[in-house]
């Protein structure tokens, strides 16, 4: 069956997938049960495979919230930061809902919709939960998601079964007070505010609590954890083996985000935040416990689209009130699309199954591994030009396979065929933030770009356009390997020792 066109929308461009929000690779997906299994395999944020074909969003109808965390400073206006905690519209729940069905029936590959801030939704619980008993009813196509730092979970966990909400994301950035109090200087507890060891005591065993209760009723539970160097990073390792015992069911390791100019205490302080090796070495350490998420974003409080866009701008609410919404219809509509999507999924993955079985006999090569970096806009094909790219999908290639491993934001230097080249500052800011990668692979790519980025060490690939990624990926490593490039040290490690 061929896929309907879902790009009733502007080509994703790249930006956010909540910091509260997010999923793992199909591979880690093939042990479930169909259950779970049919719960995670179209929503963007729990399934890396789904990301590149359905869309999320979520409502900013949380203003408050019960703790405060070093690297956090909630914003409001504002439309030039890509974080969590930041949005431009707070909203009532009546407006939360008419927004969501309106983006529901003009982004019909949207399956999810979350309540992530920009405060802690379960701070907020009247807002909240009217949202979603509104949204059960009136938009029951649509799965229901909430994040939070877990303080006020244990006396919640009964209204989210309630409203049929079966994913939950909580917050865990350590299970040792110690650690907590060098994070969150106070909680407001009982309506008290309790600082330093204390109040991280009392966080942290109601974060396990409500873990537990959570799973105990069969609700899919995501921790997330930043990763702060010198403070948490050697910690968060036995973070994620306690609560995988306790039932979660994926983990996802984020990178602080702490520039000065975003106003946290972090960023004042200067503490930095991890580089892309420590944060790819410490996901590989905790993967080994528990399903590892990579795609997550840290998008803002109120992101609306696909994972790597945000169409916020489109949908503010003076626009959605001008707007003529047939919600009957418009489920209809994405019934049909999103069909059409499963079926092109399962079509992926069964081709998949049977290339490599028919490859099983094949020797195996013995060649270290290599990254690429991916230009793409979605359904899990190279279909991007280089110069549109505000991320880059980074693949790891071995004689093992193909594996995601992370994205790499930057800035759009390319404004169209006329301009591309031009913004040179820019382009070599990207080609910075693609540093490890030994190849990029894009739809087309410009002569300036291609010299600068051969300059590099990274050697630039346009002749895979509209090709499935790791078949394309696994293509360009048997190339290199072919060529004698592997028998050689990776760039970076010439560098390294040089």
């Amino acid at each position: 069956m061929e896929l309907p066109v879902l790009n009733e929308t502007p080509a994703a461009s790249a930006g956010g997938c909540s910091s509260h929000s997010c999923g793992t690779s199909d591979d880690q997906l093939g042990h479930l049960s169909d259950e779970i299994r049919s719960k995670v395999e179209n929503h963007p944020c729990y399934s890396e495979d789904a990301h590149h074909y359905f869309a999320r969003m979520h409502v900013a109808v949380a203003p408050a919230c019960n703790i405060q965390c070093h690297y956090c400073n909630r914003k409001y206006d504002c439309s030039n930061e890509s974080r969590p905690g930041v949005v431009s519209e707070l909203l009532t729940p009546d407006q939360a809902v008419k927004k969501t069905m309106a983006v529901a029936a003009n982004i019909p590959q949207m399956t999810v919709l979350g309540i992530a801030g920009p405060g802690d939704p379960l701070a907020n619980p009247e807002r909240t939960f009217e949202t979603f008993r509104r949204l059960s009813a009136e938009a029951p196509d649509i799965k229901l998601c909430v994040s939070t730092n877990g303080l006020a979970l244990p006396e919640s966990v009964e209204e989210l079964a309630k409203h049929n909400i079966d994913h939950v994301t909580i917050t865990i950035n350590c299970v040792d007070p110690e650690i907590g109090a060098q994070i969150y200087p106070w909680i407001f507890w009982e309506n008290k505010r309790i600082k330093g060891v204390k109040g991280a005591k009392i966080l942290i065993e109601q974060q396990q609590k409500g873990l537990e209760m959570l799973t105990a009723r069969g609700i899919l539970v995501k921790v997330n954890s930043v990763m702060i160097p010198g403070v948490n990073d050697k910690h968060l390792a036995e973070v994620s083996k306690i609560v995988k015992a306790k039932g979660a069911f994926l983990h996802n390791v984020m990178p602080l985000i702490a520039e000065a100019e975003h106003g946290t205490f972090y960023g004042v302080m200067g503490q930095r935040g991890p580089t892309q090796d420590e944060l790819m070495d410490l996901q590989d350490a905790c993967s080994g416990d528990m399903n590892m998420m990579r795609h997550c974003r840290q998008c803002r409080a109120d992101a609306v689209g696909l994972l790597g866009e945000d169409r916020g701008d489109e949908f503010t609410m003076d626009k959605i009130e001008a707007m003529e919404i047939d919600y009957q219809s418009a489920m209809e509509k994405r019934k049909v699309i999103h069909e059409a999507i499963a079926e092109e999924m399962h079509s992926k993955r069964a081709a998949k199954v049977e290339k490599a079985a028919s490859h099983a006999d094949e020797p195996k090569l013995n060649t270290r591994p290599v990254l690429m970096a991916i230009a793409t806009s979605g359904q899990g094909v190279i279909n991007m030009h280089f110069g549109h790219a505000k991320e880059f999908l980074i693949y790891e290639a071995s004689p093992n396979g193909v594996r995601f491993m992370s994205h790499r934001k930057t800035d759009l230097y390319c404004g169209g065929d006329d301009t591309c080249g031009e913004g040179e500052s820019v382009l070599e800011q990207t080609i910075r933030s693609l540093a490890g990668c030994e190849a990029v692979l894009c739809s087309k790519i410009g002569y300036e770009p291609w010299d600068m980025l051969e300059k590099a060490g990274i050697v630039p690939n346009g002749e895979h356009a509209m090709e499935p990624i790791e078949e394309a990926v696994m293509a360009v490593y048997k190339e290199m390997a072919a060529a004698g490039k592997l028998d050689e040290a990776a760039p970076q490690e010439e560098r390294a020792t040089a």
